[in-house]
């Protein structure tokens, strides 16, 4: 029989090397407090360093997806993605709060639903996953994760705008969006969206509007970009090396 963290591994299609940091990254300081004979440590720690690795990542994807964004907005931005509703948000959506350990005091107190500690726990798997395999994968996460659901938390990210000044400076291109299909009921209907540069279809969204569909097929596409680019970025350094 699958443990719990094994099914959350599953979920998350990673497997950790060390998952003892895992179970750490899910730990409350009430938990330890009640298990000291066991010598587990909390997941405080791990929170600090997720912070940090989370701001650099969404820092870098910002100043990428908006070269002409001044600072002062690209702080604000940033503020917007890592601040406590979003990334409870973000746990929610992975059910996160399912696998928290929590002391018998806290859990009665309702402590799994606080926000503050949800925020916590997101931050301190990123740090985990930071430490069992690198920046790289704690990008992946994000980009799966965390990029794709920006509109979801208001953040004002606007993927079109993004897209097309990402295509503008680099490709000297133009873009266009198609509706190919719309389905469901009038009360509630979809519509999917494809983005294509030239020939080529580089992003499919869905939403409940035409609006909502061209943003996700535009962040879709800005994704597949960004990739690209830090594909070549890693195959020109190895060629120096």
């Amino acid at each position: 029989m699958k443990s719990k963290w094994d099914e959350l591994q599953d979920n998350l299609n990673m497997h950790f090397q060390e998952v003892n940091l895992l179970k750490q990254a899910f730990t409350h300081a009430s938990y330890r407090n009640e298990h000291r004979k066991a010598q587990i440590q909390d997941n405080e720690r791990l929170e600090f360093l997720g912070d940090a690795v989370l701001e650099l990542l969404i820092s870098d994807f910002l100043f990428q997806a908006y070269p002409h964004m001044p600072e002062g907005e690209l702080t604000r931005m940033r503020a917007a993605i890592v601040c406590e509703p979003s990334l409870v948000m973000f746990a929610k959506r992975l059910q996160f709060d399912e696998y928290v350990r929590l002391g018998r005091g806290e859990e009665r107190s309702g402590g799994r639903r606080r926000p503050a500690l949800l925020a916590d726990v997101f931050e301190a798997f990123l740090g985990a996953l930071y430490i069992d395999q690198g920046i790289d994968r704690v990008r992946e996460f994000v980009d799966t994760y965390i990029i794709p659901h920006l509109a979801d938390a208001k953040v004002g990210v606007d993927y079109k705008t993004a897209l097309q000044e990402w295509v503008q400076q680099r490709l000297g291109v133009s873009l266009r969006y198609v509706i190919v299909e719309e389905r469901g009921p009038a009360h509630a209907r979809e519509f999917v969206v494809h983005v294509a540069v030239g020939d080529t279809v580089m992003g499919i969204g869905a939403g409940k509007s035409k609006k909502e569909a061209e943003q996700q097929a535009a962040a879709a596409a800005l994704k597949s970009f960004m990739e690209s680019a830090s594909e070549e970025r890693d195959t020109s350094v190895s060629k120096t090396d």
